[in-house]
């Protein structure tokens, strides 16, 4: 059985949840925008930010923090913004570092979009989800 994690952030029209938790494990894909839905502008130091921003904000929502990350998958579209992304990341991710893939895509749903990330956390078990 999996829970929801309620967050602040803007309720998609998809069918989904910004984040689940199933046997102790938070499961998790971020995107580049803000609370008015829009992809937010500004390139990919601003894009990134703001996937940041709402992992942060999400796995806080969660009851963890960074430092519960177990993996992170990260989506880019130019090759060439990896630095960038890479510099952004050691501000919000430090020691010891979750196992992370960076992979080069040729798109993503919202075509505004340059950068998506996936993410796994060990949680805390809490007595209902054990039931």
């Amino acid at each position: 059985m999996i829970q929801p994690v309620s967050t602040d952030l803007y309720a998609a029209k998809a069918p989904l949840e910004w984040a689940v938790i199933g046997h102790g494990i938070l499961f998790t894909a971020q995107i580049p925008i803000g609370a008015d839905g829009a992809v937010v502008e500004g390139g990919i130091e601003a894009q990134t930010r703001q996937t940041l921003d709402n992992l942060r904000h999400t796995l806080t929502c969660a009851g963890g923090g960074m430092a519960n990350l177990t993996q992170v998958l990260i989506y880019v579209t130019r090759r060439e913004d990896l630095a960038t992304v890479n510099r952004l990341y050691a501000e919000y991710v430090s020691e010891p570092y979750p196992n992370r893939a960076a992979i080069i895509v040729s798109g993503f749903a919202r075509e505004e979009m340059l950068v998506e990330m996936v993410a796994y956390a060990a949680m805390q078990e809490t007595a209902d989800s054990q039931a």
